[in-house]
């Protein structure tokens, strides 16, 4: 959005207009030609690009670097928002989770309404010894739960993670898996299992 904004205003400049005569708001001006240009198909909206809650609404107004204070608000706020599970446990079955894992599909506009979303991990983060493509955005999962054991603490904090990886690392580029409905609750508790469970993948040699 904030790229959009400056372009209005750098070709409002390049035209010849001073850029009091465009003071009308250029967010409101950007989100205009956001609607005029794009159309809602399936799953992909143009109100959920332009519909911003109020992390989204911090991260664009601080985009490369923010104050402690304010992100350590933001912090706080979006762990305040996570769902821990209704029954109290968090491990599913890390199988399940392998696959969601390595599913990349969900939340395009091709996609039909219902179908389970993947959560694409590997694309980011390396995550068992066997798979040899992935990305390296994120820190390597290798080993996760062999080098932190599964502690209450450790569970929840993986659990609140892969829920809002807000709560703990403000304007993280990981999506939001549970407080975004991107993935549900037992899928949550498979990728917890994925990276949890001594039979896992994950924590093999």
């Amino acid at each position: 959005m904030k790229t959009i904004v400056r372009m209005i205003a750098a070709a409002a400049m390049l035209g010849g207009f001073a850029a009091p005569a465009l003071a009308a708001d250029y967010a409101k001006q950007a989100e205009a030609l956001m609607k005029a240009d794009f159309r809602s198909k399936g799953m992909a909206t143009v109100d959920g690009a332009l519909t911003q809650d109020e992390a989204q609404r911090t991260c664009s107004a601080y985009p490369m670097e923010r104050p402690k204070k304010i992100a350590a608000k933001l912090e706080a706020d979006q762990l305040k928002q996570v769902k821990y599970p209704a029954d109290g446990q968090y491990i599913g079955k890390w199988e399940e989770g392998e696959k969601i894992a390595q599913n990349g599909r969900g939340m395009q506009s091709s996609d039909k309404a219902g179908v389970p979303n993947g959560g694409n991990c590997y694309a980011c983060h390396q995550m068992t010894k066997k798979e040899i493509s992935f990305g390296n955005i994120g820190p390597s999962l290798y080993q996760y739960g062999k080098l932190r054991g599964q502690s209450e603490e450790i569970m929840k904090y993986t659990w609140a993670k892969v829920y809002n990886s807000q709560a703990f690392t403000a304007c993280s580029n990981m999506p939001r898996f549970g407080h975004k409905g991107i993935l549900d609750e037992q899928q949550l508790k498979d990728v917890v299992a994925l990276l949890l469970d001594p039979a896992s993948p994950v924590n093999k040699d």
